[in-house]
């Protein structure tokens, strides 16, 4: 609309100049003037009409199902179609999704593309506050000085004593640490040199589902199932409409996915082949479309493969979930898992162990040698870190938009792959945003960057009035208004909340605006907020 306001401003103007140099031209003169205003003017009326045809097309095309973001129905090619990189060959014919909108924030200090074998870790921790929902002091089955074994049961949900939280490795139980209010922390292990796994005796494939989710509940693999809306925990009493996995990250810095499955396809497979069993809908796999060419993940059959091409958070599965089939209000319910889940899942029912093996990406500039290192689920993290100077840094389990800050004392989260150390931004820069003198990210071509740069946490202003502006719209691909949505949290307006789009989205979804928002609005804190209450109201 506002293109078509100033084209027709100055289609009005172009007439007036048109009439006064008419008037005043001799009538002997020539009017060749005259006849080229006009034919500008005539050329802009069409172009206004063509205009208005076509966002006419685009609106139509949304209204009947046909995503603008995947394809174009409007008359006429967009300039990013014309001047934008061929698709890879083997994505002929296969389910795609290029979304324009996202940024991918350039951040030096990218993990080796190789899996270092010589770091490990001692210490391991299992931490109920790495679960939404769960109740802050769960029971716990063990004591320090226990023994335990990989997949041991260590503690349970008072609440939902079906979910059993099980140890992550095998050895000895050294601490068992409090937080607020008496609330459990973490259970600390003393991981044994040669791991001892909990071994099962699987179902047979002539299992009934609600077998199976026995079995995954007793064996502990049941954490990994989490149920959106809200992210929780998923409700073994609920049956899922879908189940979505994404199998790749485009968050900054994040851990390359081909190498957690790599010389574990077939464990990959058995995790899938299980999840079928388990929803009467589709098993989708995001895929990563930016490839050159096929994946290990290519070739996993039994689920519908999905591929999107786009910068971040084209790879959160709540994206994907978007344009595939969104979830919605009342009983509308689907499971998420990550890679990491998957394979967890697939080594107990192909291999019959416990086994929490992953690969974990340690980044960021202020590393020696950044680079992937193969460990447990919940390492200490300055043991993965060790031999690096962590002087004046934060270090944090997870990316730098979602990550908590837990420090070298602290453990890897749950449902964490990637360990990011970034220097600490308190000195004071001169001039700030005025007379930026130093490389930073940014979704404002007011200060382009020019390659990869050192960040640091440094937010460059304070929080500050909730401006209406157009921000969150240009790195969200989602058709969700993000601030009236935040807002409509704040004023706890639940009709609005549902109406604007809640349970579509949870806390990554929002980082990236987050991050871009210049009001320094915490907005993945306002999500939770509104779909706690949310959840409290039923």
């Amino acid at each position: 609309m506002k293109s078509l306001k100033r084209l027709t401003g100055i289609l009005s103007t172009m007439l007036l100049v048109n009439i006064t140099f008419q008037s005043q031209a001799q009538a002997s003169g020539s009017n060749l003037l005259f006849y080229g205003l006009a034919a500008v003017a005539l050329l802009i009326f069409f172009f206004i009409v063509i205009s208005v045809a076509d966002n006419f097309m685009v609106i139509e095309s949304n209204e009947s199902g046909i995503n603008g973001e995947k394809a174009n129905m409007g008359l006429y090619p967009r300039l990013s179609e014309i001047f934008s990189k061929k698709a890879p060959a083997y994505l002929e014919g296969e389910h795609t999704y290029k979304l324009s909108k996202g940024y991918d924030i350039p951040l030096e200090g990218k993990a080796a593309d190789h899996v270092d074998s010589t770091t490990s870790a001692t210490r391991f921790a299992a931490m109920p506050p790495d679960f939404i929902g769960l109740k802050p002091i769960p029971k716990v089955v063990v004591e320090v000085g226990d023994s335990v074994k990989a997949g041991d049961v260590i503690y349970f949900d008072k609440k939902k004593d079906r979910i059993k939280f099980v140890a992550p490795v095998s050895g000895e139980v050294i601490e068992v640490n409090r937080g607020f209010q008496r609330s459990i922390a973490s259970i600390v292990i003393l991981a044994d040199k040669d791991q001892v796994n909990r071994t099962y005796t699987v179902p047979s494939e002539g299992a009934s589902r609600e077998e199976l989710v026995e079995f995954l509940l007793e064996s502990g693999a049941w954490a990994g199932f989490r149920q959106r809306p809200y992210n929780v925990i998923a409700d073994p009493e609920v049956t899922p409409r879908d189940i979505f996995v994404s199998t790749f990250d485009t968050a900054p810095l994040a851990p390359d996915r081909k190498l957690q499955i790599a010389g574990r396809e077939d464990v990959f497979q058995a995790g899938v082949d299980l999840l079928r069993r388990l929803t009467p809908g589709l098993v989708y796999l995001g895929l990563d479309g930016r490839e050159t060419g096929k994946t290990a993940f290519s070739n996993i059959n039994g689920a519908e493969k999905r591929y999107f091409i786009g910068a971040h958070p084209t790879g959160n599965v709540g994206v994907q979930m978007h344009h595939i089939h969104p979830v919605g209000a009342g009983e509308d319910t689907v499971w998420t898992l990550d890679v990491n889940a998957v394979l967890l899942i697939g080594e107990i029912f192909k291999n019959g162990r416990y086994n929490s093996e992953r690969v974990v990406a340690l980044a960021g500039a202020t590393l020696t040698t950044p680079r992937h290192v193969r460990t447990y689920a919940g390492a200490n993290l300055g043991e993965l870190l060790k031999g690096n100077t962590l002087d004046n840094v934060r270090v944090i389990s997870g990316d730098v938009l979602t990550g908590d800050a837990v420090g070298t004392e602290g453990y890897l989260g749950y449902y964490d792959d990637q360990v990011t150390v970034l220097t600490e931004g308190n000195e004071a820069e001169l001039f700030g945003w005025l007379l930026p003198l130093k490389p930073r990210g940014s979704v404002s071509l007011t200060i382009p960057t020019f390659g990869d740069f050192a960040a640091t946490t440094n937010t460059h202003g304070e929080k500050r009035a909730f401006v209406v502006n157009n921000v969150y719209e240009g790195v969200m691909p989602m058709d969700i208004y993000t601030q009236q949505l935040m807002k409509s949290i704040m004023v706890q307006d639940f009709e609005s909340m549902e109406g604007l789009g809640i349970y579509e989205l949870v806390e990554e979804d929002v980082a990236l605006a987050e991050f871009a928002c210049v009001s320094k609005q915490p907005l993945q804190n306002i999500l939770r907020d509104g779909l706690n209450i949310m959840l409290e109201q039923g």
